[in-house]
């Protein structure tokens, strides 16, 4: 199995980035997120890092472990370790001959994609968060009020 690091290079305002596979390469000219295989015995998260300086000339500075998918190609199996990148140093620019764009969630322009990102770009479009009550237990009102104090009290947290 080929183990693969794949980042999803996010913005604030939600924007995220693609790269288009260069000549040369299995799958010349479909649009993938940004990344690469792992060397043996390499952790991803530190594939992830050496791909993103190589490829996007950027240093990763905020990343959390995503989605993991295996994914079956005529080439090969690969286990696709998707992270989610929000904060990096530099400004990504192709540094291997390859296209980049900055896309929208839900509304992707570009094409073709690899077929193995497809529940990714689905996931995009998700909350971030999802809530888990006990309402039934403790009443709507109960919960709704516990729950705009802690959001209140992490967006605090994340001004100062």
């Amino acid at each position: 199995m080929i183990e693969v690091a794949a980042a999803v290079l996010q913005r604030p305002d939600g924007s995220f980035l693609l790269a288009q596979r260069p000549a040369g390469k299995v799958y010349a000219g479909y649009w993938e997120f940004p990344g690469g295989k792992a060397e043996p015995g390499e952790p991803a998260a530190a594939a992830l890092s050496r791909e993103l300086h190589e490829e996007l000339g950027i240093e990763v500075e905020t990343a959390y472990r995503w989605i993991t998918r295996v994914f079956t190609y005529p080439h090969g199996t690969v286990r696709l370790n998707f992270f989610r990148v929000t904060g990096w140093r530099g400004e990504p620019h192709a540094k291997e001959n390859q296209a980049i764009s900055w896309q929208s969630p839900g509304a992707p322009t570009v094409s073709p994609m690899l077929p193995a990102n497809a529940p990714v770009l689905a996931s995009l479009a998700l909350p971030a968060e999802y809530a888990i009550t006990d309402a039934a237990r403790w009443g709507t009102a109960a919960m709704l009020a516990s729950a705009t104090t802690r959001s209140a009290a992490r967006c605090a947290l994340a001004a100062r």
